[in-house]
């Protein structure tokens, strides 16, 4: 029997939990603990079990789960400090926070995997980076990812791009959700319901993904297959370059980049 324990039953901890139950693995026990006693009642008809503290959390389970804020995250590690041996192995999805930074607050040989998910694993459809550190089994590293591809897509990045790689996954779908919320307030402006356009962007983004990730084709080939010679699409596709569109995109991924290492300060 694996304990995997959560410290953090928000959002992203409930997500994380609902895809490990869907994979219906009778070797699996999960425990959470959350401040706010709404969070943990939620996960009662899961199956869920309850601990008092962190600190109780962390000496029942062999894989711990960080889902707290990185704000959050000093005052938990003080208090799993005491429990954590060098056979556990902490999961952090906590922005910006490395490796090295939990083993100093812990202890220098728990075992540390970071990973970036993002929130559409509350649909079963998530995007994780998981970066493998050297002291890491395998194993572990396996058990870990598996339980993210339960909930999505998961990836292998470089321990050292992790703070990186959160504006392409992590924080990307609030930059898409303004961009379709651009679309659907043009679509206002001219007369047609609010909800209609919402629908048909969504349908479009859906799409477009797929093109990007069963076509074959490269971005740039997809861009073309739209863009007829003089008509709708190239005007658009002007006004969006004259706009900087792309700068505007790589100052976006550099800002959040930035606020990543400050918040691993």
């Amino acid at each position: 029997m694996v304990n995997v324990g959560f410290i953090g039953a928000g959002n992203m901890g409930y997500a994380i939990i609902k895809g490990i139950c869907g994979t219906h693995d009778p070797n699996v026990k999960l425990f959470a603990y959350d401040t706010k006693t709404e969070m943990l009642e939620r996960l009662v008809p899961l199956g869920v079990g309850s601990c008092g503290s962190a600190a109780e959390l962390t000496g029942k389970c062999g894989h711990i789960f960080l889902a707290v804020k990185p704000q959050q995250l000093e005052g938990v590690l003080e208090d799993i400090a005491p429990a954590l041996t060098d056979k556990k192995v902490i999961i952090s999805i906590c922005a910006g926070i490395s490796a090295e930074y939990i083993k100093s607050k812990t202890i220098p040989d728990v075992k540390v995997i970071p990973v970036m998910p993002n929130t559409p694993l509350l649909l079963g459809e998530g995007a994780s980076a998981l970066a493998k550190c050297a002291d890491v089994p395998d194993d572990d590293f396996e058990f870990v990812k598996n339980i993210f591809a339960s909930c999505g897509k998961v990836a292998v990045v470089p321990e050292n791009k992790m703070r990186e790689v959160i504006a392409v996954n992590g924080s990307s779908p609030a930059f898409i959700y303004l961009f379709a919320q651009a679309f659907t307030n043009y679509a206002e402006s001219v007369g047609i319901d609010g909800e209609v356009a919402k629908e048909l962007f969504a349908q479009s983004l859906i799409g477009s993904a797929k093109m990007i990730t069963d076509s074959g084709k490269t971005i740039p080939q997809l861009i073309e297959m739209v863009s007829s010679k003089g008509g709708t699409t190239i005007a658009g596709l002007e006004k969006l370059r004259e706009g900087g569109l792309e700068e505007t995109v790589k100052r976006c991924c550099q800002a959040c980049t930035k606020r990543a290492y400050e918040l691993s300060k």
